[in-house]
C-alpha cells in the first residue's frame, strides 16, 4: 500500500455523515465523491460559527459584527487562492464552477459591446473581443459546464466552436489538438481531469499549443484542485475554475481564478450592489476585481467553509491526497481486471488518472448497476456524468463511476465490488 502521512480510517473519524446507516442498516459506503463530498467537522462547524457569532452583511456595514464577518470573508479569499499559489485580488467567489466558466464566457461577450473596454489596453481589448471569423476550441471529453457556456458564447458571438479528437483510451489526441488550434483560435477550453475517466491532461502542452497562437487558456480544475497539488504559476493558465463541494466544502460556493490585471479589464457578468463604484442615473462605474464581479450578498459563510476546507487538505498534504488516491485507484483497476465482464472506460494505468474509475458491465444498464450496489449500501453515480459527447465518442449508452477522496479506503472497493459480483447472477451473465 502506499506510504502516505495520514491515515484514512483514522481521516475517516472527521466526516460524521459516514457513521450513518443506510439501506435497512447497512454501513455507508460512499464513492460518489466526483459528484459531491463529504465534508469533515472543521467545515460544518466553519460554517456554523459564521453565522453563531459574526453574521452580518459583507462590505456594507459600518458596525463591528459587519466588520468582522468582511474580515472573515477576506480572509477566507486570502486561504483558498493560497491554496492554488495565487493572490487574494485574483480569486472571485461564484456559486459554483459551472457559474465561474459562465461569467468567462459572458464576459467575453459583453467585450463586444460599445464602451465595455473603454480604458483598456488596446492590445488586450482586441484579444478580449469574440466574433464571426474566431474559433473557440474544446475536447470531446468536457462536462456540460465546460462546453454549453462555449456553444453559447459562439451563438451570441458569430464565433465557431471547434473540438479536438481523444483517442480510444481516453486522452485528449495531442496531434489533433495541434491541427485544430490555429490563427484564428481565441480560447481553447479543457478539464484538467476527465470527470468520467479520470485523465489527467497534459496542461503544459496543451497551454503551449495555445499561446503560440495568442489564444485565452481556460481550466475546468474541478477534479484536480481537489485530488491533487495545483499551481496556478506553473500550469501557465489564464483562468481556472473550480467547486466547494466537491473539495469538501460547502455546496453553493465556487471559485474563479485569473490574474487580477485580467479581471480589471473584463466587463462584469451580473451588475448591482457591492460590485459598483459610483451609480448615477445616466451611468454606473464598476469597483476592482474582484469585487467587480461579487453583486449582491455574497455567500460569506460558504467561503469560509471552503477555506476550512483548504485548510483540512493543506494539513493532510496534497501530494499525499494524490498517493492515497493513486493507490486506491491502482486496486479498483486490479478488480475490475479480474472481472471481464466490466470494462473500465479511460486509462488503464493509475500514474495517468485520479479521483474516479468509470465502467460498463456487459448488457446491463448502469442505472441496474447503481440500484444493486445501493441495496448493499453503496452509494456510485450512473449516467452521463454531465458528458454526453463523451459517452458517444466512446460509444457507450452511460456508464457507472465510482470516485474517491481523503475519506475512502481499499475496504470501501472491497464493499464495492462485494455488491458488484451480485450483477452477474441477477443477469444471467456468462463470467
Amino acid at each position: 500500500m502506499t506510504d502516505v502521512s495520514f491515515d484514512a480510517a483514522r481521516v475517516r473519524e472527521d466526516f460524521p455523515v459516514l457513521a450513518r446507516r443506510v439501506r435497512d442498516g447497512k454501513p455507508l459506503v460512499y464513492l460518489d465523491s466526483g459528484a459531491t463530498s463529504q465534508s469533515p467537522e472543521a467545515v460544518i462547524t466553519a460554517e456554523g460559527d459564521f453565522y453563531r457569532t459574526v453574521n452580518a452583511a459583507v462590505h456594507r456595514g459600518a458596525h463591528q459584527l459587519s466588520e468582522a464577518a468582511t474580515d472573515a470573508y477576506e480572509a477566507a479569499r486570502a486561504t483558498i487562492s493560497g491554496s492554488i499559489g495565487g493572490e487574494a485580488d485574483e480569486i472571485v467567489f461564484t456559486k459554483n464552477a459551472t457559474e465561474a466558466l459562465n461569467l468567462v464566457a459572458y464576459a467575453f461577450s459583453n467585450a463586444g459591446f460599445d464602451g465595455a473596454l473603454d480604458g483598456v489596453d488596446p492590445e488586450l481589448a482586441e484579444r478580449l473581443r469574440i466574433g464571426p471569423g474566431d474559433e473557440i476550441v474544446i475536447t470531446p471529453m468536457e462536462h456540460h459546464a465546460n462546453l454549453v457556456p462555449w456553444q453559447e458564447l459562439a451563438r451570441r458571438t458569430g464565433a465557431t466552436l471547434r473540438w479536438c479528437e481523444i483517442t480510444d483510451d481516453g486522452r485528449i489526441d495531442l496531434d489533433s489538438m495541434r491541427a485544430t488550434v490555429g490563427e484564428k483560435t481565441k480560447i481553447v477550453a479543457f478539464s484538467h481531469v476527465s470527470n468520467v475517466l479520470g485523465t489527467i491532461n497534459p496542461v503544459d502542452e496543451i497551454s503551449a499549443i495555445a499561446r503560440e497562437v495568442g489564444a485565452w487558456v481556460v481550466l475546468d480544475a474541478c477534479q484536480s484542485v481537489p485530488h491533487m497539488p495545483v499551481d496556478v504559476r506553473e500550469l501557465d493558465v489564464d483562468f481556472l475554475a473550480f467547486s466547494g463541494h466537491k473539495m469538501l466544502g460547502p455546496t453553493g460556493i465556487g471559485v474563479l481564478w485569473a490574474k487580477n490585471t485580467t479581471l480589471n479589464a473584463m466587463p462584469p457578468f451580473l451588475t448591482g450592489g457591492s460590485m459598483i463604484e459610483i451609480v448615477r442615473l445616466e451611468g454606473s462605474t464598476y469597483a476592482p476585481a474582484p469585487q467587480r464581479f461579487e453583486a449582491g450578498t455574497p455567500n460569506a459563510a460558504q467561503a469560509i467553509g471552503l477555506a476550512a476546507a483548504c485548510d483540512y487538505l493543506d494539513a493532510l498534504g496534497m501530494a499525499n491526497v494524490f498517493a492515497h488516491e493513486q493507490d486506491l485507484i491502482t486496486y479498483a483497476l486490479e478488480g475490475f481486471a479480474a472481472r471481464p465482464w466490466t470494462t473500465v472506460l479511460g486509462p488503464l494505468d493509475a500514474a495517468s488518472r485520479t479521483g474516479a474509475v468509470a465502467f460498463t458491465v456487459d448488457e446491463v444498464h448502469p442505472h441496474d448497476v447503481g440500484q444493486i450496489v445501493d441495496d448493499a449500501g453503496v452509494a456510485i453515480r450512473t449516467g452521463h456524468h454531465c458528458a454526453w459527447p463523451l459517452h458517444r465518442r466512446l460509444k457507450a449508452v452511460a456508464s457507472s463511476r465510482i470516485s474517491f477522496n481523503v475519506y475512502s479506503t481499499r475496504e470501501d472497493i472491497d464493499a464495492f465490488f462485494a455488491a458488484l459480483d451480485r450483477v452477474p447472477s441477477i443477469f444471467g451473465l456468462e463470467v
